[in-house]
């Protein structure tokens, strides 16, 4: 009995030294930093897996798994331990394409005439809203705005010109973008002060002045050329303002539920010097709440890169790609179509490309040899079938033509040959899913009618072929919220009443959508080896939930509340 009870008593001391050496081992380097547990944890891996509980050592999430187990292995005496209460935890959503400095200027700085609910402006409330604001106005100041989108305004169509800006002023000169930031609509003292004239040729490169039957210019500009150079007399915002406005921008994309985006478009509205400059103070000032992934804008690099090579930086700010515009808007009516519009009845006019097929494979060559990927906006097919054959011609020697990850941005009106191809070149769309919701009965009923209006943003599609696709705002041309590309990318259903489901067969899973705003999303911006999806390894991106949208009625998903999201482990402030 002695024996026994010697046997017994060292027993027990060896389970208590070995549990006593687990938690040293905690202690001294196996302990993480946080712990959740509480509520579903969608992975977005590649089983799309939901697990019980999730820990982060380091900034690095080093644990995903039943709670049990995670929490005997990680938790010691020093981590913080989160309870869900039946929040939903997800990766960090992606945002893989937004002007970030336009829509802090245009948002921010400019008068926000952005109108995204069912009852629609009018040229009166438009020029109502414009007066009160020209009220405030510092003396010697542009009157800009932004967001006026005659697709979205009663009457349908109707255009704001130079006679009628003229009614809100003719002293100060006005400014107002469209919502899709292709077309501008200017007072005759905007023309007047930029030296704009009846007989002041189109700039070339897609850019239009607009002009009556009697040759006199209507005061609606079209595209970056001409666009910007009215813009260029607009006095620029002082640092601190844009500084502020940048901030107020990251915080509100970070309210999203993102902690990565795209800067879609650098050097676009400040120059490139400027715009780098910028992005590289406010990204490492340690409080903007989002990681950025940017692309140069490729009309300035006939000037070179200013030094910037492919793939530098750091995860807070990384240089990934160089991206070209060669059309226009659809809901503008100047996307290059095979087929004219259908608006006005009767038209032969189906837009323009911004260049012929030799001068944009000139510019993007060069681009694409020196190891940049290459992102292309292209709305209409007439521009997608351009862009796939000049993709073709660059991937022509490349070992892995998949590799080089080459996107098309919207991906618009499209034919089904068209999504073939893309898969076979590993092209990536991104769609603004947007379409479907706040314009999609305008395109389905007014401007390019049901069979093509059908196959826009073709999810399904590319679903189907075994390709990816990915969502996006385009902000400021739509509202940042991946959880509304969710909904749009899995209902379809267009916003204005009757509310109908605008092309069944491209609708996809809410799993599907999920990954559209995640880990493709991220493998798009070549940043899927480390965010998109909760696996050990990667970086602790995270969101919080009010509820799983796995769980929630398709519609319904977009109401999902945002509750906090995290970057490196760390709980962002916004």
């Amino acid at each position: 009995m002695k024996r026994l009870m010697q046997r017994a008593l060292l027993s027990f001391g060896l389970i208590a030294s070995l549990h006593m050496a687990n938690a040293a081992t905690n202690q001294a380097g196996q302990s993480a930093d946080t712990i959740f547990y509480g509520g579903p944890i969608l992975t977005v891996n590649a089983k799309n897996e939901e697990v019980q509980s999730l820990a982060i050592q380091d900034g690095k999430i080093v644990a995903v798994g039943k709670k049990d187990t995670v929490v005997k292995k990680w938790q010691g005496a020093n981590t913080k331990v989160i309870d869900l209460q039946g929040k939903t935890l997800m990766p960090g959503f992606v945002e893989p394409h937004i002007h970030i400095v336009m829509t802090a200027m245009t948002e921010v700085l400019w008068l926000n005439l952005s109108n995204f609910t069912p009852q629609y402006d009018t040229l009166d409330s438009l020029s109502q809203k414009l007066k009160a604001r020209l009220k405030t106005l510092p003396k010697g100041q542009w009157l800009g705005a932004f967001g006026v989108d005659p697709s979205r305004t009663q009457p349908f169509m109707a255009e704001l010109t130079a006679d009628v800006l003229d009614k809100v002023s003719t002293e100060v000169p006005i400014a107002v973008m469209n919502q899709s930031g292709h077309i501008l609509y200017v007072n005759h003292k905007a023309l007047e002060l930029a030296g704009i004239t009846d007989k002041t040729p189109n700039p070339g490169d897609g850019g239009i002045y607009m002009r009556d039957a009697q040759g006199r210019l209507t005061g609606v500009v079209v595209e970056a050329p001409a666009i910007l150079s009215i813009l260029k007399h607009v006095p620029p915002p002082s640092e601190a303002e844009l500084a502020a406005a940048m901030q107020k921008t990251a915080k509100m994309i970070a309210s999203k539920g993102v902690t990565t985006s795209a800067e879609i478009t650098l050097g676009l509205m400040l120059g490139l010097d400027n715009e780098s400059k910028l992005f590289n103070a406010m990204t490492h000032s340690g409080d903007f709440p989002i990681r950025v992934r940017a692309y140069l804008y490729g009309p300035l690099l006939a000037n070179g890169t200013n030094g910037i090579k492919p793939n530098d930086g750091d995860d807070r700010l990384r240089y990934v790609g160089v991206k070209f515009v060669s059309d226009g808007s659809t809901q503008g009516i100047t996307a290059a179509l095979n087929e004219p519009y259908i608006y006005p009845k009767g038209t032969t006019f189906r837009g323009n490309l911004d260049y012929s097929d030799d001068q944009i494979y000139k510019m993007t060559k060069p681009i694409f040899d020196q190891g940049w990927q290459i992102a292309t906006h292209a709305n209409g097919d007439r521009t997608i079938e351009q862009t796939l054959n000049t993709y073709a011609k660059l991937l022509a020697n490349s070992p892995d033509p998949k590799a080089r990850r080459l996107r098309i941005e919207h991906f618009t009106i499209n034919t089904p040959e068209q999504v073939k191809r893309a898969v076979k070149l590993g092209v990536i769309p991104g769609f603004t899913i947007g379409h479907v919701d706040y314009w999609g009965e305008a395109f389905h009923d007014k401007i390019v009618g049901p069979e093509r209006a059908d196959r826009i943003d073709p999810s399904g599609s590319f679903k189907r072929e075994g390709g990816r696709f990915a969502y996006h705002s385009d902000s400021p041309v739509s509202n940042v919220g991946p959880l509304n590309y969710i909904s749009e990318g899995a209902g379809r259903l267009w916003q204005k009443e009757p509310r109908k489901v605008l092309g069944p067969n491209e609708r996809v899973s809410v799993d599907d959508a999920i990954r559209a705003v995640t880990i493709n999303a991220a493998y798009e911006m070549f940043f899927d080896d480390k965010v998109g999806s909760l696996e050990v390894g990667k970086q602790a991106d995270l969101v919080v939930l009010s509820a799983n949208p796995k769980k929630t009625p398709v519609d319904q998903i977009r109401n999902i509340q945002v509750k906090e999201t995290w970057i490196d482990g760390k709980k962002q402030s916004w």
